[in-house]
């Protein structure tokens, strides 16, 4: 089980550093910029962790899975991108595939 809590912090700072990617401006802003690549380490580092004991095709899908969520989200939150049912239904399938994968998966 402490693999998938490291797999899901290496997703959230995988959100992190997409949502600071953008708001570092091409690394020409040097808060973000510092938090970007900060966060950038923790997740991969994490997820290497996570890889120790949990199939890496499980975990890098988990992984970048809720990377892809939580930046859709994100970008609807913060960066004013366009909310639609269809995007709601396809973030959900995402969430949905994610959930199945750690169902599917021994721990």
């Amino acid at each position: 089980m402490a693999s998938w809590i490291i797999l899901f912090l290496a997703g959230l700072a995988e959100i992190v550093w997409v949502v600071g990617l953008k708001r570092a401006d091409g690394f020409t802003v040097l808060l973000p910029s510092v938090v970007t690549l900060f966060a950038m380490g923790c997740s991969i580092t994490l997820l290497g962790i996570a890889i120790r004991s949990l199939p890496i095709g499980v975990a890098y899908a988990v992984w970048t899975g809720i990377g892809v969520v939580g930046a859709a989200v994100a970008g609807m939150l913060l960066e004013a991108e366009p909310v639609s049912l269809a995007r709601l239904f396809f973030i959900f399938l995402v969430v949905i595939g994610v959930g199945g994968l750690k169902l599917a998966t021994p721990d």
